[in-house]
């Protein structure tokens, strides 16, 4: 018997992967995440499967599940939004499945950053301008940030930032990133990315907040910060410059 974790991805229900929808066919219990998984993709279980929807549950109440399957015999697809890599729960079920020596699988998915950036149309990573991405949140009801992971300190790289988890506090966010990407930076704020209701709002860190007003979007929305949103005057990069040597290609001058 095998607990395997699923990265549903961040919405749309064709955007699970191949493998992860293979899974659900094949396992005859599912843990899913109801309030943020597309009840679409349970018709991928087999017939007859007992399928738990875990936003009711409390981790001790998962955790039975689990052992109950094990007891069982039975495979058990714990189906998460997005990637399991972020903002997931991952760790705590997983040290809980090791006290049981309970064996587990991880499957990735589509995180809702690049569902995001999808949705706008950009790389979050453009030459010269932004190199980096760092995904992030503030703190919350259900963890706290370490003291050292605060907004100023990512934003002082110049960094795009993919902030989670925030927009009920945006005001606090445009305070903190303001000195440092100024006014004119542009921001967009992203829900339910891919799903059919989906909602973007683009603007600046400047007036991002009065839009914000008279366009309310959903408490689970992504804001995405930084100069690369809106970057149109930079230097292509030199992978597919004629003169760039690389394994699969020569240079011009290279024969």
């Amino acid at each position: 018997m095998t607990v395997h974790f699923i990265g549903a991805g961040p919405g749309a229900a064709d955007l699970i992967t191949v493998r992860g929808r293979d899974l659900l066919a094949r396992c005859p219990v599912c843990l899913y995440a109801g309030a943020t998984v597309a009840p679409e993709l349970l018709s991928h279980c087999p017939p007859g499967a007992r399928i738990i929807d875990t936003a009711p549950l409390d981790l001790d109440r998962i955790e039975a599940a689990f052992v109950e399957a094990h007891a069982q015999g039975l495979d058990v697809a714990r189906l998460h939004s997005g990637d399991l890599s972020i903002y997931s729960a991952l760790a705590e079920q997983v040290r809980r499945l090791e006290r049981h020596a309970i064996p587990y699988t991880l499957t990735p998915g589509v995180p809702a950053f690049a569902a995001a950036a999808a949705v706008l149309g950009t790389e979050l990573t453009v030459p010269e301008v932004a190199q980096s991405l760092v995904l992030t949140r503030i703190s919350g009801r259900a963890s706290a940030m370490p003291p050292r992971e605060t907004l100023p300190a990512f934003a002082s790289t110049g960094a795009t930032l993919a902030i989670h988890l925030a927009v009920h506090a945006l005001d606090r966010v445009v305070a903190e990133l303001l000195p440092f990407y100024g006014a004119d930076c542009p921001v967009a704020v992203v829900a339910r990315a891919t799903w059919p209701d989906q909602r973007v709002l683009r603007g600046t860190l400047g007036g991002i907040e009065a839009q914000l007003r008279d366009d309310p979007l959903a408490r689970m929305a992504l804001i995405l910060v930084g100069p690369a949103l809106a970057a149109r005057d930079f230097r292509d990069s030199a992978l597919y410059d004629t003169d760039y040597v690389r394994r699969f290609r020569s240079g011009q001058d290279a024969g």
